[in-house]
């Protein structure tokens, strides 16, 4: 291969052989030339891939079909290709002394999909770390989000306790449960209207929050009797109140930590509207759409490690100037 996605993909296949050295060299080559195609279009449109691929002696339509037999390929595993690029992160992140700060929320993949994911938080965005993909019109449920949490617990270093943040979809008691087994600390906003039990008495968080109890300690929630301290806010100008599940002694600085998974907002605009564009590739199968979005999370781990991410979303004057369209020879020189 040659010209600047050869290069780069001779440069993630040797990468990604140094950290998983039991996969078959082939299988990396091809999944490390699609990153790196990724990386050069930034975009998830299986035709547009195919064009830019560095074979110039092929047809399109044939690299078009080589990238759906590796989509398709189930020996390809998410978890296991992502383990050493997130366990690195989340061992920097230990030995520096900072929290890991694990975010977990949805997103919508295509029009019949939807995407769960654990990401963790480093500096100002999130990086991925484990997901989940159904076929679904509606949110995810309890059974893919412990899939991916417990996926993400193997790769925490020892002695790391790190703390769960996610939005009201997320603090259910079957989390909060599955958290406090674990040994991690949660902040997780609830829903207003979930049932709360405190000193022999019943109400919801809603009539707590209007009578004054900002916070809760040690209290049960819902039917499930789940226990955990809650410290709830109105923040001016905003129209629901912040109502957030915690581990730690309640405060109201600690709810407006929650404000901290807005990170994994940003990182789903990489996959989706302001980066790759998950939704162009009409992908209808869940598994082969895992895999894109392992394609993806890959290709914004170099990107993130070399710079070229914030170089292409804050370009200087130069890099302004738009790219020339051409055949697949010109695009991938």
């Amino acid at each position: 291969m040659v010209g600047g996605i050869g290069r780069l993909a001779e440069a993630i296949a040797a990468d990604m052989q140094a950290r998983l050295p039991e996969q078959r060299k082939t299988q990396g080559g091809k999944l490390s030339l699609l990153v790196a195609t990724m990386l050069r279009e930034r975009g998830a449109n299986l035709m547009d891939l195919a064009a830019a691929l560095p074979r110039p002696v092929e047809l399109v339509a044939n690299r078009f079909q080589r990238i759906k037999r590796l989509l398709a390929n189930e020996r390809v595993t998410s978890d296991a290709v992502m383990a050493p690029h997130g366990r690195e992160v989340l061992e920097r992140l230990f030995a520096s002394g900072q929290r890991i700060v694990l975010l977990i929320d949805q997103a919508q993949a295509t029009a019949r999909h939807r995407a769960v994911m654990v990401a963790v938080r480093v500096g100002g965005r999130a990086l991925p770390l484990a997901w989940r993909v159904k076929q679904t019109r509606g949110a995810i449920g309890f059974a893919e989000q412990r899939q991916a949490l417990k996926a993400v617990a193997l790769l925490l270093p020892a002695g790391a306790k790190p703390v769960l943040m996610g939005d009201r979809f997320y603090g259910s008691p079957d989390l909060i449960a599955w958290a406090q087994a674990a040994g991690w600390d949660w902040r997780l906003r609830l829903k207003q209207d979930l049932l709360v039990f405190a000193a022999g008495g019943e109400s919801t968080l809603a009539a707590c929050l209007a009578a004054g109890d900002h916070v809760l300690r040690d209290v049960a929630l819902t039917a499930k009797r789940v226990r955990t301290n809650i410290a709830m806010v109105r923040e001016p100008g905003h129209p629901e109140p912040w109502i957030i599940a915690m581990s730690e002694p309640p405060s109201l600085h600690r709810a407006f930590d929650c404000g901290l998974r807005w990170g994994i907002e940003a990182m789903f605009s990489d996959f989706k509207t302001r980066g790759f564009g998950l939704a162009d590739s009409r992908i209808r199968i869940a598994g082969r759409l895992d895999r894109l979005i392992l394609v993806m999370a890959l290709a914004l781990y170099w990107a993130v490690s070399t710079g070229m991410w914030d170089a292409a979303r804050h370009p200087t004057p130069a890099e302004k100037k738009p790219r020339i369209s051409g055949p697949a020879t010109t695009r991938a020189a």
